[in-house]
């Protein structure tokens, strides 16, 4: 008999990849939050190990690393896409009123949306590190706890996935051209943003997740799951 399909799943995972790739468009604005300079990234991208945490919570470990390779495939397309219409020419009209010339929409254009191979090698980097810590710290304590105590899950991945994250990215991004000092500040203003963010959704969590294993279901755990992030998975009509 075949598995009961997972209506929520897509959406879901449409959901993560979604926070991803705005995530990464607004990120070049810097925002001052109670004094913290950070990127405008930091009010969206938690939400993203939030969505992490549902998935690896309800489907299961197996499913979260589908939907986090899913979510760099689809960020990379996006970032393909934007550098090559980046690098298209413009029609002399391009931006008339707003701009003096094409040149200086097209400075404009690389400003906000441009990317140097650095930032990307660091996001890119942030991203795969951090999601996977998250997603197997996760299910491995749901294991060890029995399934209860779903806001003790939740913090301790975050702050072992947004540390990873936070560090990776702005070390190398920013190593050789911001003092030390500044980074480890910038580290750590980011990682404690962060792990705040999620502390405080940890009611819409457990709403979110207490409604999926209910119209799901399923409430997945990890015991005999390969943790190895490069395995592959196949299609399931379990999806």
């Amino acid at each position: 008999m075949p598995e009961k399909p997972h209506r929520f799943f897509i959406l879901m995972a449409a959901l993560f990849v979604t926070t991803l790739v705005v995530s990464n468009i607004i990120a070049v604005k810097l925002i001052s939050i109670f004094g913290l300079i950070l990127p405008a990234a930091v009010i969206l991208f938690p939400i993203a190990y939030i969505i992490g945490d549902v998935l690896t919570e309800v489907y299961g470990y197996a499913r979260a690393r589908q939907v986090i390779w899913i979510g760099f495939l689809c960020n990379l397309i996006a970032v393909g896409a934007i550098w090559i219409a980046g690098l298209l020419p413009a029609p002399p009209f391009w931006f008339a009123g707003t701009y003096e010339s094409p040149t200086e929409a097209q400075r404009a254009y690389d400003a906000i949306l441009g990317f140097t191979p650095r930032l990307l090698a660091a996001s890119f980097a942030a991203y795969l590190v951090g999601e996977f810590l998250n997603s197997f710290v996760l299910a491995k304590l749901k294991v060890k706890t029995g399934g209860r105590f779903l806001w003790i899950r939740t913090i301790t991945s975050t702050i072992v996935g947004q540390g990873a994250d936070s560090a990776i990215f702005i070390s190398i991004a920013f190593a050789g051209v911001l003092p030390g000092w500044m980074i480890r500040t910038a580290i750590i203003s980011q990682w404690l943003f962060k792990v705040a963010y999620e502390t405080a959704a940890t009611p819409l969590t457990y709403l979110v997740v207490n409604s999926l294993k209910r119209k799901e279901g399923v409430d997945y755990f990890d015991r005999e799951t390969n943790f190895n992030p490069l395995k592959a998975i196949k299609y399931s009509s379990e999806l």
